[in-house]
């Protein structure tokens, strides 16, 4: 793969998901990761030992870093990071409100010494707002945002099973760090960045909160099925599997009427012949078509339905994922063994996906400690 961000420099005191995420993309496109690691290391290398002994968390979200562990709070550790930052070219943190600061590493101190330096500060809450002392994970954070109230089934909230906020923090920390390097070859000076769980879970909540806002009513909680269009739902074949459609518009809707209902006359005319109506009509609807799948095996209906080019999706198990013909993989060197993620989802024409290494903890702080050492020399 082409290495765009090779001569950068990325110092990051981080912790858990959302910055990783961030830093491990940083590492992907060729920059220079150094992972600092507090004593004991990152606690999300505890969260599990699934990957040959080592957390899938980890694994996922630390490839391409160095890793060297300091306690900040000694004067030579703090005076190693305090070198880093002199040479980085980006520095992160996502520690809990004002360590930073405490630390000697605030955004805005950091800024006042290194103009050229981008800093970028990953919380749960906006720094400047009513809730930024309080603690914030991933579910929390979904509870708090609303979007455990338009997740699950019609009687409980529910979360979304992946770390949604952390994920959208890093990706907004990641677009924002690439903005403001490109900046900085125009003007030469850096650019400190925040981003939050929180404002990055509310711009994913945009078009719930415009229903309430606007419309005076959020979306109900309806678990596979869609709030304002029908059919857009699952429906069980034959063999007890889950088969989800998506009819967007009529012309979709009287083809799948006519290929695959074999009931044409659905299509112009009755209950059902546009999208506000299929709505207002959905528990029927939904008995007719549920009536027709239970004729089918998965199988079969999967291919009734790709033959007749409705879009549709199989109600898959993560097992099933794993051994998905469309899934693409990267090998990783762990500590303890090989691992394979999934690819990189941005694929460049004529490059390919290379190995990484996802460091073992404090596996470079003796090289790195030698390279920062007191007499400035790097």
């Amino acid at each position: 793969m082409s290495k765009p961000l090779k001569d950068i420099l990325v110092v990051a005191v981080e912790q858990a998901v959302a910055a990783p995420y961030c830093t491990s993309r940083l590492a992907d496109a060729g920059a220079r990761v150094i992972k600092i690691e507090r004593s004991g290391g990152d606690f999300a290398r505890g969260y599990d030992d699934v990957v040959n002994g080592e957390s899938a968390y980890f694994v996922w979200l630390n490839r391409g870093k160095e890793s060297i562990e300091l306690d900040i709070k000694q004067q030579d550790d703090a005076e190693i990071l305090q070198r880093m930052i002199a040479k980085a070219d980006v520095f992160i943190q996502n520690l809990a409100p004002g360590a930073a600061e405490r630390g000697g590493f605030g955004s805005k101190e950091l800024r006042q010494r290194f103009p050229h330096l981008i800093t970028c500060d990953i919380s749960g809450y906006a720094s400047d707002g009513p809730s930024r002392d309080m603690k914030a994970y991933d579910m929390l954070v979904q509870a708090e945002t609303g979007m455990a109230s338009v997740t699950g089934s019609p009687d409980e909230p529910g979360r979304v099973g992946v770390s949604v906020c952390d994920i959208a923090a890093g990706m907004y920390a990641h677009a924002a760090i690439l903005l403001a390097l490109m900046e900085r070859e125009q003007t030469g000076q850096g650019k400190a960045i925040e981003t939050s769980l929180f404002d990055g879970m509310a711009d994913w909540m945009a078009v719930p909160l415009l229903h309430q806002d606007y419309g005076g009513k959020a979306p109900e909680r309806m678990g596979l099925r869609h709030p304002s269009v029908a059919p857009y739902a699952s429906f069980e074949t034959k063999n007890g599997g889950l088969i989800v459609i998506s009819i967007q518009n009529n012309r979709e809707w009287a083809q799948f009427a006519r290929e695959v209902l074999e009931r044409p006359d659905l299509a112009e005319e009755g209950p059902y012949k546009d999208n506000i109506s299929r709505v207002a009509n959905r528990a029927a609807l939904e008995a007719d078509i549920s009536a027709v799948f239970k004729r089918y095996t998965r199988e079969e209906l999967s291919a009734k339905l790709l033959a007749a080019r409705v879009a549709f999706g199989r109600v898959n198990s993560v097992e099933d994922l794993s051994n998905h013909d469309d899934l693409r993989r990267m090998e990783l060197d762990t500590p303890h063994g090989k691992a394979h993620i999934p690819a990189p989802p941005a694929r460049i024409a004529g490059e390919a996906v290379e190995p990484m290494t996802v460091p073992g903890l404090g596996e470079h702080s003796q090289a790195l400690r030698d390279e920062f050492k007191a007499d400035g020399s790097k």
